[in-house]
């Protein structure tokens, strides 16, 4: 263990704060349900954007992108489309405003805005979004759980704690020492430290979200955003005196064409002569057709896009800002505060791991180097005391910022439309408020559950991406821009597109099959989506539409564009004031100039990190263009519809 006493006194003291917070925030949650869930409504957007962002700065996800930056280089910053990143793109342009109009507490809740209390279908689809939404929380958590164990092994091993907590190695009292099964129970008493570790971090995290709520999440987080900017600052200027003082060319260690984000047709970096488990790697992960993989992202992030956000912390923290406008000030925040941070940490870790990859002790696994664990093995032997306990305490408050915000998201979902809509409608205050506590309970146990039986982040992350996302695409599409998408057209494209993008992964998790591994899945979504349209269409046209009046209130309110001619000439009918949202060429203006910038933002740090100053000065020149463009194509436009 290089820990030092100065470094654990930062760890210690940055979970003491944490826990802090969640009590003394306490009494301001138990004000009311929306306090507890929401904030009451009443956060600045800008905190609520720090706070989001600090969900997404997690460890889980920082590992896999530092390890992509290190395969991938500069090509990297297109891989994050799988999830996809863009998405807040279209938040920020105009879906944040629509979701934020409907003064909803929960994405289920939302959905009787849309559909009504009483049409066919209603209850189903209810359920159904329930259901994906917890089933997704869970599995937010499990990923956060695998990445902190996974972490945390590297700082604190396995050999300096074995005889603290001997339960550890207990199957290997009677193996000889130096047997192939002895070395195969050692791997496995460390995979057994970092499920420990995993599990300790996840109740400490449990005590401050569930205490707290959303008033106590979003102080936690902005504090740990902070020590974020810090220890991302300090990392990357650390990694440029590496380079600088090492008088290595860094494209002498790395393949040709790894410094260049431009590709063409096949994905082109040949790591075989300079580190063949690199190689190796690459092959798994199945990024060859590099331009074909790179479309069909895009195409599959489009649609999950425009289906608006997912029933998680992300869903919550819009539902929390005091207007719709502020709603999209928030989401357009994030990847301005979120990107060049994080970037900057994930490219300084990268140069760093390049720079001495034969020096690190990197985990090992059955396909060879465990290439997630460089960014702990570089913080862990490269930089200087005082500086890993803090980036230490950032990341696992990065840890406990996604895990409780998602917690968060998951109680509201059961506290909300599960126990005051079916259990105990007229529940007391105090009843809410302790149904909110034993909830974060069984999440937590769920959540860890599940990340036990995962083998690694990148196998989480093709579950949630693949998996979970992949059946909520096309019912979450249709019912914001087509008016006869019904309940009941929800509840079946929801179910049908839930079982057949989740079967091929639920297999992988089992060990029946590898088939899902790396980017074979994106190959299926086409598939996955056809099921669900046909599955949708049926499903409304078996059912009379949704009721009238509830459309008309609906269109009035959220305003959106699309095929909803029929209900505008009712609404205009109603009131002859009443004018068409014609917006959709700006909001796809300003989507297609948001992404660019995204990606520039992503592309500003690699390139001030390895002194590209010509590339750098060009980024920041479109940037510039793009940030005068929509100022008023977008900025002075928000209260637009």
């Amino acid at each position: 263990m290089r820990l030092s006493p100065i470094d654990l006194t930062i760890i210690a003291a940055y979970f003491i704060l944490m826990i802090v917070i969640g009590f003394v925030m306490k009494n301001r949650a138990k004000r009311s349900k929306d306090s507890y869930l929401l904030g009451g409504k009443k956060l600045p957007w800008y905190m609520l954007g720090l706070s989001d962002a600090s969900d997404m700065f997690d460890i889980s996800g920082t590992m896999l992108l530092t390890s992509m930056a290190f395969l991938y280089g500069f090509k990297s910053v297109w891989i994050p489309w799988m999830w996809p990143v863009f998405n807040q793109i279209f938040l920020m342009v105009f879906l944040s405003k629509w979701l934020r109009r409907s003064n909803a507490t929960t994405g289920a809740e939302w959905l009787g805005t849309r559909f009504g209390l009483s049409d066919k279908g209603v209850k189903q689809s209810h359920a159904i979004v329930v259901v994906f939404a917890l089933m997704l929380c869970i599995g937010y958590m499990a990923y956060a759980f695998v990445g902190v164990g996974e972490f945390l092994e590297i700082f604190i091993p396995y050999e300096t704690i074995k005889e603290v907590v001997p339960f550890l190695d207990h199957h290997l009292e009677n193996l000889t020492v130096g047997s192939p099964e002895y070395l195969e129970g050692i791997i496995a008493a460390k995979s057994a430290t970092a499920q420990f570790y995993g599990v300790s971090i996840c109740i400490i995290a449990t005590l401050y979200s569930i205490a707290g709520g959303m008033h106590g999440i979003v102080l936690a987080d902005f504090i740990k955003y902070m020590i974020m900017i810090i220890c991302s600052i300090c990392v990357g200027t650390i990694a440029m005196q590496h380079l600088a003082a090492s008088g290595i060319n860094i494209l002498d260690r790395v393949p040709l064409g790894w410094d260049n984000p431009i590709f063409g047709k096949e994905l082109n970096l040949n790591w075989s002569k300079l580190l063949p488990d690199a190689q190796v790697k690459l092959q798994k992960d199945g990024y060859k057709l590099f331009s074909a993989i790179v479309s069909m992202m895009f195409f599959s992030g489009v649609l999950k896009s425009l289906a608006g956000p997912a029933p998680n912390y992300d869903c919550q923290k819009i539902l929390s800002t005091k207007s719709p406008e502020e709603a999209s000030k928030m989401s357009g925040f994030i990847s301005v505060i979120l990107m060049p941070v994080r970037y900057f940490m994930t490219m300084g870790l990268c140069i760093l791991g390049v720079l001495y990859f034969k020096e690190l002790a990197l985990h090992q696994t059955a396909d060879g180097v465990n290439f997630e664990s460089i960014m702990p093995a570089v913080i862990n032997k490269y930089l200087p005391v005082g500086l890993v306990g803090l980036v230490l305490a950032g990341f696992l408050g990065a840890f406990m910022s996604n895990f409780s915000g998602t917690l968060n998201a998951g109680q509201a979902y059961i506290v909300n439309d599960i126990y005051l809509k079916f259990i105990k409608p007229d529940a007391a205050r105090k009843e809410i408020i302790n149904m909110g506590y034993l909830s974060g309970i069984v999440m937590v146990i769920l959540g860890v559950g599940l990340g036990l039986l995962i083998k690694d982040v990148n196998m989480i992350f093709n579950i949630i991406t693949a998996g979970l996302y992949g059946g909520f695409v096309c019912a979450n599409v249709l019912k914001w821009y087509w008016w006869r998408f019904n309940a009941n057209g929800y509840f079946y494209g929801m179910l049908f597109g839930i079982i057949a993008s989740a079967i091929p992964p639920a297999l992988s998790v089992s060990g029946v099959t590898t088939y899902f591994d790396g980017t074979r899945m994106l190959y299926f979504f086409p598939i996955f989506i056809l099921i669900q349209l046909i599955a949708c269409i049926i499903g409304s046209y078996s059912a009379p539409p949704t009721n009238e009046k509830t459309l008309i209130a609906f269109y009035k309110n959220v305003r959106p564009w699309g095929f909803w001619k029929p209900i505008h000439e009712k609404a205009l009918a109603e009131d002859p004031t009443l004018v068409k949202n014609k917006n959709f060429k700006v909001n796809m203006l300003n989507i297609g100039l948001g992404i660019v910038g995204q990606i520039l933002l992503t592309l500003l740090p690699m390139y001030l990190i390895l002194s590209k100053w010509s590339a750098l000065a060009i980024v920041l020149v479109f940037l510039a263009g793009i940030m005068i463009v929509m100022r008023k194509t977008w900025w002075q436009r928000l209260s637009d519809y």
